[in-house]
């Protein structure tokens, strides 16, 4: 995906989320709820989506930067084939260390998610 379709992707979406907030309020009217009913997003609901949210950003990230740095070192390895080994190094022991800072945020994330 090239950068403009990333553009037009997100402009579509914010597009999309403009036209929801813009909606009048008489859409989502509803009656108040009853003693005993449950409604729409509780303090724990809103705890399981705030760490399902946090947690799967938190994999985004981290995937995304150890598919950068796998890019740059092969383009590296590329352009001076002497280097290959201490490349190649760096290359694991950075993975590794954003590996662990992700399984930290995710850790963060389902603890968020399974509190009682």
């Amino acid at each position: 995906m090239d950068r403009k379709q990333f553009y037009r992707l997100a402009l579509g979406f914010a597009a999309a989320g403009v036209a929801v907030l813009a909606m009048p309020a008489v859409a989502f009217a509803q009656e108040g709820a009853k003693v005993g009913e449950a409604t729409f997003l509780t303090s724990q609901g809103a705890a399981w989506l705030g760490g399902a949210i946090g947690a799967g950003l938190a994999i985004i990230g981290g995937a995304a930067g150890i598919g950068r740095i796998g890019g740059s070192a092969v383009e590296s390895m590329a352009r001076q084939p002497a280097a290959a080994g201490q490349i190649s190094t760096a290359m694991i022991i950075t993975a590794a260390m954003i590996e662990g800072a992700t399984l930290f945020a995710v850790v963060v994330g389902m603890l968020a998610v399974l509190k009682a």
